[in-house]
């Protein structure tokens, strides 16, 4: 694993943790509290982009290209710039749930990562701008909620607690209604919030004692895993495969969600 010996992670770090608050507060701004006007489709009526997310990954890239100029760049709205041959990547998002954030609903995020050229992620940094937290781990190192360590929950069964998912793009994935139907038996209340990252972060805070996705990428998914592994949630599979599931739970809870996911066929 080449993490490029021209930096250190903790400078990656710092200048990742400064691009979350420029982002941050660019969203709170952008947002203003009203639907956003800018918004255009991509691939369908379910999949927009805005200007602000456009803006924020074109400052991320110009910032990483003059800070970092051998490493790549793989970003939601831009796609792939190539780094040097053994060079890590920057994976961005700069507006993960750009659905909520168009219509003014205030649960969106800015994730940026540092990976290593085997897929392993390095660092990690997600943003919730309307609640002023950043998320923050570097591997190896625990993780951090506004610089203070945090850890998924100890509980010891999903019956009382929440359990994150989300949709693919605007569809139920497959297995996902068995499960909510495995969940619901336990009285597992089960939330769909509309922001990968953030669903992701919230078992790291230990908030939710679980999270499933039907569908993991990389550059909303990757931050947000490091940062909720380190802060000792499961991840299984443990180096999750693209476009496919992944759950992320409480330690004491993993072997209950894996279960159910089985169950659902997932």
């Amino acid at each position: 694993m080449n993490t490029d010996p021209e930096i250190s992670l903790a400078r990656a770090l710092e200048v990742a943790t400064e691009l979350a608050a420029w982002a941050a507060e660019t969203i709170r701004r952008s947002g203003a509290g009203a639907p956003a006007h800018d918004v255009r489709e991509k691939d369908s009526p379910a999949d927009i982009v805005t200007d602000t997310d456009e803006r924020v990954e074109r400052h991320v890239r110009e910032v990483l290209g003059a800070a970092f100029p051998t490493h790549g760049v793989v970003g939601e709205e831009y796609g792939v710039t190539d780094g040097a041959p053994g060079a890590p990547h920057w994976v961005v998002d700069p507006v993960d749930g750009t659905t909520n954030f168009a219509h003014g609903i205030g649960w969106c995020s800015f994730s940026l990562g540092l990976v290593a050229p085997d897929g392993t992620p390095l660092v990690g940094v997600v943003a919730d701008p309307w609640r002023g937290e950043t998320f923050t781990a570097v591997r190896g190192a625990g993780a951090r909620l506004n610089g203070r360590p945090v850890r998924a929950a100890g509980h010891t069964a999903l019956t009382g607690h929440v359990f994150l998912t989300e949709w693919a793009a605007h569809a139920h994935w497959p297995g996902m209604d068995a499960l909510l139907a495995q969940l619901a038996d336990r009285h597992c209340t089960v939330r769909v919030m509309g922001s990968t990252a953030l669903s992701l972060a919230q078992v790291a805070a230990g908030r939710a004692a679980a999270t499933a996705i039907g569908e993991f990428h990389h550059v909303d998914g990757a931050p947000a895993l490091l940062i909720a592994t380190e802060a000792g949630a499961v991840a299984l599979p443990e180096v999750p495969r693209y476009d496919k599931p992944l759950l992320l739970a409480a330690p004491g809870v993993a072997a209950e969600a894996t279960e159910l996911l089985r169950l659902a066929g997932v």
